[in-house]
């Protein structure tokens, strides 16, 4: 059965996020601090019902655990994304396997989480998510161009020579920032503080995958970005 702390006439000014979790003692702990810091928290206890509700529910957030009964978190996150669902996803694990997170991460997840994790944590995390998902700062608003590709910080478009480009928010974000400074080669460092919002210790390869994921949608635009091997990445000038 679904918990929704969303009440009617009482709407949290910070949206709706939809929490796929089994274990009921961390939906709850995680449930509390984030109605603490204005969301409104949707709840379910398996995965079947978690994508219903996503499709249901269209919430700014969806953290997925990976272990759920029936469908799996990662199979939940393949779905949405196999139906143009494009909503950001966090996921929860109890396994701290890189194999997991770069699973996770190809199939279109935007940050992964493994437990035990502070509740605190989990919260910034959704806030910088958001903070990437909620438009440009004032004065970023031009198109910026590099060969065939366009990407335009208003409407969260990218294109390739013409045609439409699906990217999740953090890939989006990610080509952003290498497209406002063609030529500048930015160290995985400094991208994942940039773009992540978060220290390095957090994991690296995180970056690696993203980028992998950025270039084989950009298709035959892939090489605008270039790898400087033992530094880092950085869009053509």
């Amino acid at each position: 059965m679904a918990d929704d702390t969303a009440q009617p006439g009482n709407v949290p000014h910070r949206g709706l996020v939809l929490l796929v979790e089994d274990e009921r003692s961390i939906a709850d702990l995680v449930r509390l601090y984030l109605t603490r810091d204005g969301y409104g928290v949707h709840v379910e206890h398996d995965g079947d019902a978690g994508l219903a509700a996503a499709q249901r529910l269209r919430p700014v957030v969806c953290v997925l655990d990976i272990a759920l009964p029936g469908l799996s978190g990662t199979e939940v996150c393949r779905r949405m994304r196999a139906g143009g669902d494009w909503t950001p996803v966090i996921f929860l694990t109890a396994r701290d396997d890189e194999v997991d997170r770069v699973v996770g991460l190809e199939l279109g997840a935007d940050d992964y989480v493994t437990k035990p994790f502070s509740p605190r944590e989990l919260v910034a995390r959704i806030r910088a998510v958001l903070r990437r998902t909620g438009g440009p700062p004032d004065g970023a608003e031009r198109p910026r161009v590099v060969g065939p590709v366009t990407l335009d910080p208003v409407r969260r478009q990218v294109t390739v020579a013409g045609d439409p480009v699906q990217l999740t928010s953090t890939e989006f974000d990610l080509l952003a920032h290498l497209m406002g400074r063609p030529g500048r080669v930015f160290t995985r460092e400094e991208l994942l503080a940039s773009v992540w919002g978060y220290a390095a210790h957090s994991g690296t390869r995180t970056v690696d995958v993203h980028v992998a994921q950025v270039r084989g949608k950009l298709g035959p635009a892939a090489d605008v970005i270039r790898t400087h091997r033992g530094v880092g990445y950085a869009c053509v000038g």
